[in-house]
């Protein structure tokens, strides 16, 4: 059986269709033993997002293998933080994911709590950004590491936020933690 790997998209005009070459590069690099999952979500409000990432959850076998990209990643740590996910997570993988709340990012929707750290599950968290992203800012890095201070972090001089299509380096990250764990 391949192992599932739960992409989000990012948020606003054409962002699936955007993110697809993520998805694509993604996919190439693990190979033929994973099977990259990647719903189409709805409008931008977190009880939608919410209640489509709880129907995907349940179909997905563990151990879970959750990435997001942007929004997406963004709201995986806000998923995470506020429900309670049975199932076995090996490993969550954002790429640039805003830190709402931070300046110019005050949307009340998306702001994590301010114990979001401690309620997450026992995974594995990598985030990835890059420098010269020019949508997500680099100083939302810093935000994340004061609350997450086990995370793993990637950073990457230059890529932007699409980071070149290429996510090969979430893929070796996610191969490393499936060997860890004890599924790769």
């Amino acid at each position: 059986m391949k192992q599932q790997v739960l992409m989000l998209q990012g948020g606003g005009d054409n962002s699936y269709e955007a993110d697809q070459a993520l998805v694509d590069s993604l996919q190439r690099t693990l190979g033929t033993d994973y099977a990259v999952v990647y719903p189409k979500m709805p409008e931008l409000t977190f009880a939608l997002w919410r209640d489509q990432i709880t129907q995907m959850l349940a179909s997905l076998d563990e151990p879970l293998i959750l990435v997001g990209h942007s929004f997406g990643a963004s709201m995986w740590l806000k998923y995470l933080s506020e429900a309670a996910v049975q199932k076995r997570i090996a490993g969550i993988f954002l790429v640039a994911p805003p830190y709402w709340g931070a300046e110019d990012w005050e949307v009340d929707d998306f702001v994590l709590r301010k114990s979001f750290a401690q309620q997450l599950p026992q995974a594995p968290v990598y985030l990835y950004f890059n420098r010269d992203d020019e949508v997500v800012p680099f100083a939302h890095l810093a935000l994340y590491k004061e609350k997450l201070p086990n995370v793993v972090i990637h950073t990457f001089d230059s890529g932007g936020h699409q980071f070149n299509d290429d996510l090969s380096a979430v893929a070796a990250d996610i191969k490393m933690v499936l060997t860890r764990f004890g599924g790769g």
